[in-house]
């Protein structure tokens, strides 16, 4: 087990859900757009985003590195009267079946950059001609906030690295803003952020 994962596993040991059980405000936002369907949900950790679109009625499957996450998004689901699939995986190893999602959602998944290419680029093609991608994440910016999010500038996203790595999709929504994030206790204040809705011809 990666170090990566040990910390992951021992952040989301404890009966306290740290980073809340509402889902990403902006996910929430744009989720009317999303065609419906079969949705994956990329480094999500203790299931608040794949449970919000079960409950939306979309067939939903949840990979995180952390089985103690998944564990507590099965949980979750069960709470809500839904159900949702989960996939214990290092995203470094997970190969996305082309044109096989009618959405994508990637939602504070930060991973180092040449990982984070190669996942991107298997996003476009593991999109359905009219899926949906939708992120959020935070920015460089988000260094002198301090309110969630890797202490580190490479594991960051800007809008210009993004519309290269997600090139053959179009842009719906595309900015790099500051808002109010309030999502448990990890991710609590002021953020720098990038949001991006885009489909695929």
């Amino acid at each position: 087990m990666s170090d990566v994962t040990n910390t992951w596993n021992e952040r989301y040991d404890t009966e306290e859900f740290v980073y809340g059980r509402e889902p990403n405000a902006f996910l929430a936002g744009v989720s009317a757009m999303m065609p419906p369907g079969d949705v994956l949900c990329l480094a999500e950790g203790e299931g608040r985003n794949a449970v919000f679109l079960a409950r939306r009625g979309h067939r939903v499957l949840a990979v995180d590195a952390s089985a103690v996450g998944l564990a507590k998004a099965a949980q979750l689901a069960e709470e809500h009267g839904v159900r949702i699939e989960t996939l214990t995986a290092d995203l470094a190893d997970l190969v996305i079946e082309p044109g096989r999602w009618d959405a994508i959602v990637s939602i504070f998944c930060h991973v180092p950059p040449p990982i984070r290419r190669t996942l991107h680029r298997q996003a476009v093609a593991g999109l359905r001609p009219g899926g949906l991608f939708v992120l959020e994440a935070y920015t460089p910016a988000q260094l002198e906030f301090r309110t969630g999010g890797p202490p580190t500038v490479e594991l960051l996203m800007t809008l210009a690295d993004l519309r290269e790595e997600l090139a053959g999709l179009e842009f719906l929504q595309a900015l790099e803003i500051e808002r109010d994030v309030v999502e448990g206790r990890l991710h609590t204040g002021r953020g720098a952020v990038v949001q991006i809705v885009a489909r695929k011809p």
